[in-house]
């Protein structure tokens, strides 16, 4: 009974630590994500909060966002591959381009999203996912939104709300490079996987719990 009851801590234990990079080499199902030919008439908003498969999986929720695409930004190297990224070496953080509808949802709304949705207090890491890929940064696409994000990590250190200070970058947007298709809408797409299993879901289960006012479907 023991050696029966280690043997499941083990296995349970090699879940815990899988990786978003480690869950890449899987076999994962093409997206099939529909996206808006024109994106135009919304507004967007671009974080990193570690794996973007996290972030999409949960930025998916809230009304008012139309449509989440993840990709790479903030680095050095054009048009970067996932194998690239991985590597730690080009710079680029994986983050997501969420476009909203502001008459629906505020950039505000999005930011105080942002900080629930992971830790912003690791330093270039969330959990077992650990490089400058998995930053913390906020990438703003005018005046207004960097104000807004400034003060929203001035409020919150302040506040308390966390033991330690608050690390995410906050930067001016740069390049947007979209992940290969098979990264888009991949939560739903391969939710039966480790990483999204006993990674993404409880964040989502979370992120549903406390913004269960403002979900497109409550």
């Amino acid at each position: 009974m023991t050696k029966f009851f280690l043997t499941c801590i083990a296995l349970l234990s090699g879940f815990f630590l899988i990786s978003c990079a480690q869950t890449s080499s899987l076999k994962s199902k093409p997206s099939t994500m529909n996206k808006p030919v024109d994106l135009s008439h919304l507004s967007v908003a671009t974080f990193g909060a570690g794996c973007f498969w996290c972030v999409e999986a949960q930025f998916q929720q809230l009304a008012g966002v139309d449509t989440v695409i993840s990709g790479y930004s903030g680095g050095s190297v054009a048009n970067p591959s996932y194998k690239d990224v991985c590597t730690g070496m080009t710079g680029h953080a994986e983050v997501c381009n969420i476009y909203y509808d502001p008459k629906v949802i505020s950039y505000e709304d999005l930011l105080q999203a942002f900080f629930v949705c992971h830790d912003p207090t690791q330093l270039n890491r969330q959990g077992n996912d650990v490089g400058t890929q998995y930053r913390s940064v906020i990438f703003y696409h005018d005046s207004i939104q960097q104000a807004a994000a400034v003060k929203a990590i001035a409020a919150l250190d302040a506040s308390g709300s966390y033991s330690n200070k608050i690390v995410t970058e906050v930067s001016a947007a740069p390049e947007f490079y979209v992940a290969e298709n098979y990264h888009q809408n991949y939560y739903n797409q391969n939710s039966d996987q480790p990483y999204c299993a006993f990674v993404v879901r409880p964040k989502r289960e979370h992120f549903e719990k406390v913004f269960k006012n403002k979900l497109k479907y409550k």
